[in-house]
């Protein structure tokens, strides 16, 4: 069974840059053919897909997060990434990765979640 573990500071002040680390085992993040996606939910709000990194290497932006996310991967560690720019205190949430065959995820009955990570972006 595939399994997911986000890692990374929980802490991050405003204009910084967010970085989070997916940690997967018992399955490739290169086997078709999967897409890896990043979500996050704030406090007291529904959850919010961000964008995903395909099994090919492809990347996929939410538009309203495209001008600052980065999503890149590493193949020999299995893991991949999610950086997040100049962040600010409405970027607060629990950020999770998941994996499933649609590239879009919003549900979190449907595929493969890390548990979350909390991430507070405070001064």
């Amino acid at each position: 069974q595939v399994q997911l573990q986000e890692s990374g500071p929980g802490l991050v002040k405003p204009s910084q840059t967010l970085s989070l680390t997916c940690t997967v085992s018992g399955g490739s993040i290169t086997t078709n053919y999967y897409y890896w996606s990043w979500i996050r939910q704030p406090p007291g709000k529904g959850l919010e897909w961000m964008g995903a990194i395909a099994y090919s290497g492809s990347t996929y932006y939410s538009p309203s997060l495209k001008s600052r996310t980065s999503i890149s991967r590493d193949t020999s560690k299995n893991q991949f990434t999610l950086q997040l720019s100049s962040v600010t205190p409405e970027d607060t949430a629990v950020y999770y990765c998941a994996r499933d065959t649609a590239v879009v995820v919003t549900s979190i009955q449907s595929g493969s979640w890390g548990q979350g990570t909390q991430v507070t972006v405070s001064s």
